[in-house]
């Protein structure tokens, strides 16, 4: 039985039975109704009041009240109507007569809410003398009472059939006549349930006239269609030809069960498509965002089962794109990509173009993001089918000047992959990159086009002109120089000199003006450097060329890509002219370029210093360009930084093949069709046997959401999720089975009384830290000597986050002012519950690894020795997958760096970094750090914890729940 907790008024002015019992006796029906909120308010906490039950019944239940008798029907369900030998108490008697006026009262609101008491009674000593007025009820001219009746006579015949066994053809007399919606909906879901023949032949009637029912009653049709359809004397084709019928239904959720009841039907090909159509029209015209996502799941699940079937249907599908929500629009792109076939990928990609030129028109909600989603899709189809990669990439290229910056790196990525993979197209590609060259804003971008630059062009033209695009973007050479000069321009003579003459008078001063230095020493300032100083800063404001302008901003990771494409194109143009002039001044104007961007990160026109790293290749560019190294490196520049690609791109291919999803399910057909298969009969299958029933889409549902459809878990898995709460020293033991499903934590718990006396008013309470919520709480119990008692207490997680749950066991003592409390060990909620290993490009780890503002950095500590062993426990302890491809991880070097990402069931991202590095030779430790990132605080310490915690231990694992 459910019970609901209210609070009193006020604590301290709880009233005595003897003060209630006297308003009761003299007040007017006003003063009764406030006396009898204080009683409910009183039994509802705990306290039955049994002394008031006959002054309840002598100056309450007479009363002619409307309010009073709503109130008197709440007291009539909550009070005890047993008495200590289980049986009815003799002044039920009277209720039972006060329950029979009511049932005739000439109110029909008073009938129809007596009617909804006896829904809820459960003794049939006190409904038996009820059943004949109960059964004229069906014949009020109010509708409120006929489908209470209903209820009533549905709920009577349920628990004692005999007292009406004649109710299932007494409700179909009555359903043939009555014209109520709901009146008809509750006698229909009566004969669905007691006697399902009679349900169907009134149904068998009724086919005609389906789509004119009101939507409740239409969906319960569609719940009988599906329980009878396991008959073997069901009429299918009438059931299915009803149900298509009510896919033109105007009603959202008559059109989704239709939908879905239609595909346990029949897997024809027409139902197929009409399903989907039927989903698709819901999720364009549906407004909740929620509903979009769960008929998108569903649409998902239709498309694996019936994959080619649902091909045509792909240019419907993106018409969900017009809804404004982002993850609307994501989902929709990856169902309509896995539908994309070479019969339909032009359509696709002409569409997607389409929305990809809206983005630079129109401002979306989040227009960035879904200009980055249109990119995608346009290059997995690229990519897919390489026919459309030509007409796509040159559309994409235009928005390399795209100044979110995020859009654009996608783009010069897909156009690297392409280069790669389409060599026919390399030509074009270079002439348009060498146009869009000087819209470009962002360094990635930059880097992408120059190592493009650098690879790509294959022919003496292709990389004179490389080379005039890059002077353009640079400006004036050598860059310090001309910096210098325009820095001498901004300050005149005259300037100069009134900047001599205060110089001269601060000097006759006792002090000077100090400043503290970007590396924090002091330095004297004076009128004449303060001037300069203004100038300098209005010399590096001024407009610049892009390329110039990121490298006077500190930007070297260009500058030394920018040096290696520099140089590749050198050593190309070498081996395709020997000893030509124009190599020559080409090979010179590279180490021009080089050496200016060298001194100009060791000046002061640039933000920031030229770090160690880009100086020592850009020095070794130059090196080479010089001959020092002589042949040996051109190797290294010309060919295996392609093939270094080339083999990635190959990883990525084995990851994620172009027909994945074909050739899964060729995989099911072909593992389905073995000759020694088990035939599964549904009507033979046992709880334990018989493998999955893939056709049972709502007993899969049932299962999933009670849990039953994981993994059953053998009796040793089960104990080890025992949590003991107390010692077994303790008046009182307790042990919790802890089962975590998702976002909800059960806890059953077990308590014995290990004492010889009976212990009053036990109550187990509970406390959470964390995004966790106690949902009910345990009530009070009474367990005799060494008895047993279970309950049960549910907890909502709301974030991955390690939650604590605590509390303690209260019971009453020998008198009523002593109180006994046993304190409970502390339940540690694991993270690990709720994350899943993920996976994800290298450019949105990147994307995020930036935004993400929470870091959480672990050293590592541990008795592994051996790299790739420690990095395996780390994936295997914290459930994060590894983004790093195996080829680069391959060897022994006495390094590894890799990165790692997972996702909670709540949508949150964890990223995390590692990098390790083994000790001197012949020892076996391990050094480095664990970087992790998050957007939220709590998972980037929680999996910090949980690293800390697991890496010390090697090779156990560490369950989900741990007693503190």
């Amino acid at each position: 039985m459910d019970y609901s907790l209210v609070a009193p008024d006020d604590d301290k002015d709880v009233p005595t039975t003897s003060d209630l019992q006297k308003a009761l006796e003299k007040g007017t029906d006003e003063q009764k109704c406030d006396t009898m909120k204080r009683i409910l308010r009183l039994m509802m906490n705990g306290d039955p009041l049994p002394s008031l039950l006959m002054h309840v019944i002598r100056f309450v239940m007479p009363s002619k009240s409307k309010a009073l008798k709503k109130l008197l029907l709440v007291y009539w369900e909550i009070c005890p109507r047993l008495g200590a030998d289980g049986k009815l108490k003799p002044e039920m008697r009277l209720m039972c007569h006060a329950l029979r006026n009511d049932l005739q009262h000439p109110n029909e609101y008073i009938r129809g809410n007596t009617l909804r008491l006896l829904c809820k009674l459960q003794e049939d000593e006190l409904l038996e003398p009820c059943v004949p007025p109960v059964r004229a009820c069906l014949e009020h001219r109010h509708s409120y009472v006929r489908k209470n009746a209903i209820l009533a006579i549905y709920s009577i015949f349920k628990n004692f059939e005999h007292l009406i066994p004649d109710a299932p053809e007494l409700i179909h007399n009555y359903i043939q006549a009555e014209a109520d919606p709901n009146c008809k909906r509750n006698a229909f879901v009566m004969l669905m349930n007691t006697s399902q023949p009679l349900a169907v032949e009134y149904l068998s009637t009724q086919f005609s006239e389906v789509n004119r029912f009101d939507e409740i009653l239409q969906q319960a049709v569609i719940e009988l269609i599906r329980k009878d359809c396991r008959s073997p004397n069901a009429d299918k084709a009438k059931y299915i030809q009803c149900v298509f019928s009510l896919l033109q239904s105007s009603a959202p959720a008559v059109k989704y069960e239709a939908a879905n009841t239609l595909m346990y039907l029949t897997s024809h090909t027409t139902a197929v498509k009409a399903a989907a159509s039927c989903y698709i029209e819901l999720i364009v015209k549906v407004s909740d965002n929620n509903v979009k996502l769960i008929v998108l799941d569903r649409l998902t699940e239709l498309r694996e089962k019936h994959e080619r079937v649902l091909d045509d249907l792909v240019m419907d599908i993106l018409r969900v794109l017009t809804s404004p929500d982002i993850d609307v629009r994501k989902k929709c792109l990856g169902i309509a990509m896995e539908m994309t076939s070479s019969r339909n990928v032009a359509e696709v990609v002409a569409f997607l173009k389409k929305e990809l030129l809206k983005t630079q028109d129109q401002e979306y909600e989040k227009n960035n993001e879904y200009r980055q989603l249109l990119v995608h899709a346009i290059h997995s189809c690229a990519i897919k089918f390489s026919e459309v990669a030509a007409s796509v990439v040159h559309v994409l290229m235009e928005f390399l000047g795209d100044s979110g910056g995020a859009s654009a790196v996608d783009v010069i990525a897909f156009v690297r992959e392409v280069m790669e993979k389409f060599p026919n197209l390399r030509s074009g590609i270079v002439e348009q990159l060498l146009e869009s060259f000087k819209d470009m804003k962002t360094g990635r971008v930059f880097r992408g086009a120059l190592w493009i630059m650098g690879e790509y062009t294959l022919d003496a033209g292709s990389i004179e002109a490389s080379f005039k695009k890059i002077r353009e973007s640079l400006g004036e050479l050598p860059i310090m120089a001309s910096e210098q000069r325009l820095l001498e321009e901004q300050m005149n003579p005259e300037q100069a000199a009134e900047a001599e003459v205060k110089e001269a008078a601060r000097l006759s001063a006792p002090v000077a003006a100090r400043r503290i230095l970007a590396d924090g020493t002091y330095a004297s300032e004076s009128a004449f450097s303060a001037v300069g100083q203004s100038k300098l800063e209005a010399v590096k404001a001024s407009n610049k060329p892009p390329l110039r302008g990121l490298l006077l901003g500190g930007d070297y990771f260009v500058g030394s890509s920018l040096a290696s494409a520099l140089t590749k194109m050198v050593l190309r143009h070498t081996n395709l002219l020997r000893a030509s002039p124009k190599t020559n001044a080409l090979r010179s104007e590279a180490m021009l370029i080089m050496t200016s961007i060298i001194r100009v990160g060791k000046s002061e026109f640039s933000v920031t210093p030229i770090d160690e790293d880009s100086h020592e290749r850009i020095s070794n560019c130059l090196r080479v360009l010089s001959g020092a190294y002589g042949n040996v490196l051109d190797r290294v520049f010309l060919e295996e930084t392609r093939g270094a690609f080339s083999q990635l791109l190959q990883s990525v291919d084995k990851k994620h093949p172009k027909n994945e999803s074909l050739l899964n399910s060729k995989k099911k057909v072909a593992i389905g069709g073995a000759a020694d298969d088990v035939i599964v009969f549904r009507q033979l299958k046992g709880k334990r046997g018989g493998g999955e029933l893939l056709g049972d889409a709502y007993d899969l549902d049932l299962t999933r959401a009670t849990g039953q459809g994981d993994k059953v878990e053998d009796l040793a898995s089960k104990l080890n999720r025992v949590v003991q709460l107390t010692g077994f020293s303790d008046p009182v033991y307790a042990e919790a089975y802890v089962t975590v499903h998702q976002y909800d934590i059960l806890m059953d718990i077990l308590i014995v009384n290990q004492t010889n006396e009976t212990l009053q008013n036990l109550t187990v309470e509970f406390n959470t830290m964390g995004d966790l919520k106690l949902v009910e709480r345990p009530s009070p119990q009474t367990i005799a000597p060494h008895g047993f008692h279970s309950l049960k207490a549910n907890i909502k997680v709301s974030s991955t986050e390690t939650g604590i749950i605590f509390g303690n066991i209260v019971y009453d003592g020998p008198s009523a002012v002593d109180v006994n409390c046993v304190i409970l060990n502390d339940l540690h909620i694991d993270i690990m519950d709720y994350i899943k290993p993920a996976t994800c490009t290298e450019t949105q780890f990147r994307a995020m690894w930036t935004e993400f503002e929470w870091e959480n950095k672990v050293n590592v500590n541990t008795n592994i020795g051996d790299l790739h062993e420690y990095l395996k426990h780390i994936m295997k302890s914290t459930n994060m997958n590894c983004l790093t491809p195996d080829h680069a991880l391959s060897g022994d070097c006495g390094f590894l760096a890799a990165n790692l990402y997972a996702r909670s069931i709540f949508g949150e991202d964890a990223l995390a970094n590692i990098c390790l590095e083994s000790q001197a030779q012949g020892s076996s430790a391990i050094s480095g750090h664990i970087r992790i990132r998050s957007k939220t605080q709590g998972i980037a310490l929680s999996l910090g914890d949980k690293i800390t915690l697991s890496q010390k231990v090697a090779n156990s694992g560490l369950g989900g729940l741990v007693a503190a």
